[in-house]
Order: C-alpha cells, then sequence, then structure tokens
C-alpha cells in the first residue's frame, strides 16, 4: 500500500495511506493531537507513578517518543508495549521530524532505537523506559491484568470498523489491571457502546484542535 509522508497543521508529521484515504495522524496536528489524546487525558493521570502503557498501533513511534519525553517530567517508569502488525519501514520512520518538532535533539538516538530494536524484544530505551514491540493483530493480543494505560490509536473506525469491536475492547479490558485507563482520540456512539458493553465506565472529553470530543475509558 502506498504510504506518502506529509505535513500536518501544526508542522509534524505523518503518513497517509492513499489506497485508504487515511492518515496515521490528525491532519490539524500529529504532535498536537498526540500530547492532547495520550498525555494530558491519559499519562498525566499518573504522575509519580510507574505506568505499564499498551499502545494499539505503534506507528510512527510519535506516542512512545512524546510518553519518553513526558515521562521524565512526571516523575515515572514506563513499561511501554507497543502492537503493530504492518510496521512502517525504518527508512520512512527516519523521515519523521518529531525530534526537530520537540526540540528535543537529545532524544534522536532513543528515537532512532524505538524502531531499530527487534520485535518481541524488551529493549531499554532508557534506564527508565523499557519498550517491547509486539508484531501481531489487535485481535491477537492476550495479555491480562498488566496495563495502567492503553493508548487505543486504531486506524479510524470508517476504514477499519473491526479494530473498534465489542471483541478487541474486550481483550483491552482484559489486559488491563483495576482501575485503568483507556484513551483513543474517538468519539463514536457504536464505540462508546462496545466499551460499556464490556465493562467500561466511559466519558467523553473535549477533543484535539479539529475534533470535537474523545473518549477515556476506565475499568473499575
Amino acid at each position: 500500500m502506498k504510504q506518502t509522508l506529509f505535513i500536518t497543521n501544526d508542522g509534524s508529521t505523518s503518513i497517509r495511506l492513499e489506497e485508504l484515504d487515511e492518515s496515521y495522524h490528525s491532519k490539524h496536528g500529529a504532535i498536537q493531537e498526540a500530547y492532547h489524546v495520550f498525555i494530558k487525558n491519559g499519562l498525566s493521570l499518573f504522575k509519580g507513578k510507574s505506568v505499564s502503557v499498551l499502545e494499539i498501533g505503534f506507528g510512527t513511534g510519535l506516542n512512545a517518543l512524546i510518553t519518553l519525553k513526558e515521562a521524565a517530567n512526571f516523575q515515572q517508569t514506563i513499561e511501554y508495549v507497543g502492537v503493530e502488525a504492518y510496521p512502517i519501514a525504518s527508512e520512512m520512520a527516519m523521515q519523521m521530524n518529531y525530534v526537530d518538532q520537540l526540540q528535543q535533539e537529545n532524544l534522536k538516538l532513543s528515537f532512532e532505537l524505538m524502531h531499530d530494536s527487534d520485535w518481541e524484544k524488551r529493549v531499554a530505551i532508557t534506564p527508565n523506559f523499557h519498550l517491547t514491540k509486539e508484531k501481531k493483530l489487535f485481535q491477537e493480543i492476550n495479555h491480562e491484568n498488566q496495563f495502567d494505560l492503553v493508548y487505543f490509536d486504531a486506524f479510524g473506525f470508517r476504514v477499519q470498523p473491526e479494530l473498534w469491536s465489542f471483541e478487541v475492547f474486550q481483550k483491552m479490558h482484559k489486559a488491563m489491571k483495576k482501575e485503568g485507563v483507556l484513551v483513543t482520540y474517538a468519539c463514536r456512539t457504536s464505540i462508546k457502546n462496545a466499551m460499556k458493553e464490556c465493562g467500561f465506565t466511559v466519558e467523553k472529553l473535549p477533543g484535539a484542535p479539529g475534533k470535537r470530543e474523545m473518549l477515556r475509558a476506565f475499568k473499575i
């Protein structure tokens, strides 16, 4: 499938899948959206604590990178698992301008290591951030009671509705610890209902710029 790099409205890069007319991030701003959804409304709830994170859709590595960056500010140690069925090529990943846009040249080697590290292997990106990349379909996830926080960043419902189903969210619920949190950029009624059917308590929150709402779910 043809992949095209483009610049989102906040100056950060993303990738468009031409055949699906779908992008890895919001055209309104890749970094902007990632911070709003996953850091402000997710990671920041766990300040001062060790956090185990499951990312559904490792993609370009943006969410992992900003989590590494902000974990230092929040005094967190991070155990990060990123699931991706169809990894992007390392050459494409290295064209992402996130380090420059974040003005964090010190993160360049960490970002490269995230992409160059072996799959299915736990790797110390820094002493306080360990990454395990799992190459599998989301339907194949079988973790149990392991994660404090889930970044649900799959491609949109319009192109892959099966990823936003009761069956997938049931796997998320099973993978999460009690009082765990799941955050996603999406806010479709059918998605909210699927989450509730799995036992989540769900709330709507203001969305990132360009999007009206997003969802946050709690495992009570």
